[in-house]
């Protein structure tokens, strides 16, 4: 990929996470239908495992805006419902300037091992520098929190976020339409199935479209119908394991102005309807998991 069309890209995604998600560059495309997969045995409550993320759910190094985010992400369900264990080795894929996962990931993995793979440096766009300096800055103020990551990236020219075949378990939550966006989705998607072991597991999180309208491939407000993420994930040689309500929210209408932004915790929309907003509070989410065979 040239110089000039991967500034192009970072760009537009830049533009896309500043509020300024434009109309979509492809027509909607018919979302698939995915039949779910059989029930599975369900997965016993790993009560050491929970434990421990309570604990770390409950420490110190967590800001009380994080931890006002709980009662909307689910961090003790989701994260068992992905099988995580502390001594795992995982990736977390675009983490973010805050890192709100990997505040929890860090010390929960402190027996194991956390890649988290951002965003490619670009020393020409000011809110990929600002991104990954805030981050460095975090994770560099608390050693003894953060002192098992290792920072990796996902994006154009660089898409191995962990050795091949290193890890039991790739978590994304609410990146799968940033990528759409950016027209790669393809390209993150094999980078971790690369990433993973056979029989490693993939937990995807992300803001769940309206049912039976069309998906606009890139995503623009920001929500993704669920039977096109499963399709889409499946043809990178994911098999879908399970599917979960954790993170669901059937007050998300998702017809504002501001797609999935005008919700907490960005509120986009100012003091404009703040009150409602917040009165529904974050967006409604699917919360998938696959194996890789």
């Amino acid at each position: 990929m040239g110089t000039r069309t991967r500034a192009i890209l970072w760009t537009v995604l830049a533009a896309q996470l500043a509020g300024c998600a434009g109309a979509p560059s492809q027509p909607p495309v018919p979302h698939p239908t995915v039949a779910a997969p059989p029930a599975p045995p369900p997965v016993p409550r790993d009560e050491a495992t929970a434990a421990a993320i309570e604990a770390v759910l409950a420490a110190d190094h967590r800001t009380e805006a994080s931890r006002s985010r709980d009662a909307y992400r689910h961090p003790l369900d989701t994260l068992l419902f992905f099988e995580i264990k502390p001594t795992m080795t995982v990736a977390e894929v675009w983490p973010g300037a805050g890192g709100w996962y990997t505040e929890i990931l860090a010390p929960l993995l402190k027996g194991g091992k956390l890649y988290a793979a951002q965003m490619p440096a670009d020393p020409r766009n000011p809110y990929v520098t600002q991104l990954l300096a805030g981050f460095g800055a975090r994770l560099a103020a608390r050693p003894e929190v953060f002192g098992n990551v290792t920072v990796t990236s996902l994006g154009p020219d660089a898409w191995e976020i962990a050795p091949a075949g290193s890890c039991d378990l790739v978590l994304s939550f609410r990146g799968l339409h940033n990528w759409m966006k950016l027209g790669y989705e393809k390209e993150a998607l094999a980078a971790m199935h690369r990433a993973l072991k056979p029989g490693g597991l993939l937990g995807v999180v992300d803001h769940r479209g309206a049912a039976g309208k069309p998906q606009d491939p890139r995503a623009s407000n920001g929500y993704v119908d669920e039977a096109y993420a499963i399709s889409l994930i499946e043809s990178a040689g994911f098999e879908l394991v399970a599917r979960s309500e954790i993170n669901a929210n059937p007050g998300d209408t998702r017809d504002y102005e501001q797609g999935v932004w005008s919700l907490p915790p960005e509120l986009r929309q100012g003091n404009r309807d703040r009150a409602k907003f917040e009165g529904i509070g974050e967006s409604d989410r699917f919360t998938l998991k696959f194996r890789r065979p």
